[in-house]
C-alpha cells in the first residue's frame, strides 16, 4: 500500500524539525561550553592579579598554583585553600583564602598573605556583592583602605583592637557604612587566628 502525500510530507517535516533542533542543541551546548571556559579562564586571571598583590613575588620562586593545600577551618566549619610561597622549596609564606559570611549584601571573599612569624603581606577581596559607591570601597580598585592591613599581625594590633573604630578599634570604617568594613576586618583576623592553629600543616620544612 502506498503512503499518502499527507504522511510522507509529515514525515519529512518531522525529520526536518527534529534536524534544526539538534543544531540549535549542539549550538547552545558549545556556546555554553565556550562561555564556561572564558569565565573559567577570566577568573584564574583575576585570581593570579589577586595572588600576586597579596604576596609579592620576592618571597616565592614558582607558581603559587604549584603549593595549593585545602585545610579544614573547624572553627568556620568550612574548608580554606591555602596557597604555600616557597623559595628553594623552603616555605616562607602562605596565602590563605577567607569568606566573611556577614557582608551587607552577602558573603565576602578574600586573599590573606601571610609571612611565616604571622605578619600580613597584604589582603584583597577576590568577590563580593556590596553596594557599589558605598561598600565596594573595599576593594583596591576604589580605595586604599584594603592596604591597611599591610604589616598588620595579632600583635600589632592587639586582637582586642581588631574593629573599626565606631566599635573602638583600630581600622577605619566608611562613611554611611560600618557592616561591610567590619565584616572584613572580623575575617582577616579570623583568618589570622586559623593561621596560628595550622601553621604545622603548611610550614613543612623537609
Amino acid at each position: 500500500m502506498k503512503r499518502s502525500s499527507h504522511a510522507l510530507s509529515g514525515n519529512k517535516h518531522g525529520l526536518i524539525l527534529t534536524g534544526f533542533a539538534l543544531v540549535v542543541t549542539s549550538a547552545l551546548a558549545l556556546t555554553q561550553c565556550v562561555t564556561k571556559n572564558r569565565i573559567e579562564i577570566n577568573e584564574a586571571m583575576h585570581r593570579q592579579k589577586a595572588l600576586a598583590q597579596v604576596l609579592p613575588a620576592q618571597w616565592y620562586d614558582h607558581s603559587l598554583e604549584e603549593y595549593k593545600v585545602e585545610l579544614f577551618d573547624q572553627a568556620a566549619n568550612r574548608n580554606r585553600i591555602c596557597y604555600i610561597a616557597k623559595i628553594k622549596d623552603k616555605p616562607v609564606a602562605v596565602i590563605v583564602t577567607g569568606v566573611a559570611p556577614d557582608g551587607y549584601s552577602g558573603d565576602i571573599e578574600l586573599l590573606v598573605g601571610i609571612l611565616e612569624n604571622g605578619t600580613i603581606t597584604g589582603v584583597r577581596v577576590s568577590n563580593h556583592t556590596e553596594t557599589p559607591g558605598l561598600g565596594d570601597a573595599i576593594d583596591a580598585e576604589r580605595s586604599d583602605w584594603i592596604k591597611s592591613f599591610d604589616g598588620k599581625s595579632l600583635l600589632t594590633p592587639a586582637e582586642s583592637r581588631w574593629a573599626v573604630k565606631k566599635q573602638n578599634g583600630d581600622f577605619d570604617q566608611f562613611t554611611g557604612a560600618t557592616i561591610t568594613p567590619q565584616s572584613v576586618v572580623n575575617e582577616v583576623k579570623n583568618t589570622l587566628l586559623f593561621f596560628n592553629k595550622a601553621k604545622d600543616k603548611l610550614f613543612i620544612y623537609e
